[in-house]
């Protein structure tokens, strides 16, 4: 379901312009014919918020939850500080090949460290004080990964959280476990004195977080 009218998006697509790629190009054309469920891709409106707020955070370390096939990685580390380092996260191991490709491509293989395996387990080998989080792995956890990350999430760090309307089910108050979840997880944010937040209706809903 798309949240914003086909021709809405286009327009704001040609009306954005933060980080031209042609290896994007290419990795959204590959995922979409290689891929399964080639609609998990950010996309091109999506990534360049991605890369915007990046920039604009120039964060030193970076942890995104759910790889996929490399996009929102590539697009989130153009912020990153020349020193900086990503760590991203995936479960799937048909596509870690496909996101280590084109991160090889876009000349990060030395600043992006690829992890396999379950997100939950992984989080707490990690020793690093974050700037910034994407959150886009699997929905029922949501809530779980935040409590999990959130004490190594620097005063002033950013949480992105990605697919918070899934479909419109959450605004429509589907029971669905994993509307029902990003619902939970929705309410949890904003009943947080902790944090200040803002849900976008972009593409399928993005949480933006800050820790205060």
């Amino acid at each position: 379901m798309k949240i914003t009218a086909e021709y809405i998006e286009k327009y704001a697509n040609c009306h954005t312009n933060v980080f031209q790629s042609d290896i994007l190009t290419d990795l959204e054309r590959k995922t979409y014919l290689e891929v399964m469920r080639p609609q998990m891709l950010s996309g091109y409106l999506q990534g360049q918020l991605l890369s915007f707020l990046s920039i604009l955070h120039k964060p030193e370390r970076i942890l995104e939850i759910g790889t996929y096939t490399g996009y929102s990685t590539i697009c989130l580390a153009q912020g990153l500080q020349p020193d900086g380092l990503m760590h991203t996260i995936d479960i799937n191991p048909e596509i870690k090949d496909i996101a280590s490709e084109y991160i090889f491509k876009a000349n990060l293989s030395s600043r992006v460290i690829q992890h396999l395996g379950d997100a939950m387990e992984v989080i707490p080998q990690l020793d690093e004080q974050w700037d910034l989080i994407f959150l886009d792995a699997d929905k029922i956890n949501y809530s779980n990964y935040f409590d999990l990350f959130f004490p190594y999430l620097k005063t002033g760090g950013l949480i992105i959280a990605d697919n918070v309307l899934w479909h419109g089910h959450v605004v429509k108050g589907s029971t669905e476990k994993k509307a029902k979840a990003l619902a939970d997880f929705n309410q949890k944010i904003n009943e947080d004195p902790k944090v200040k937040n803002i849900l976008l209706p972009l593409r399928d809903g993005l949480m933006l977080i800050q820790k205060i």
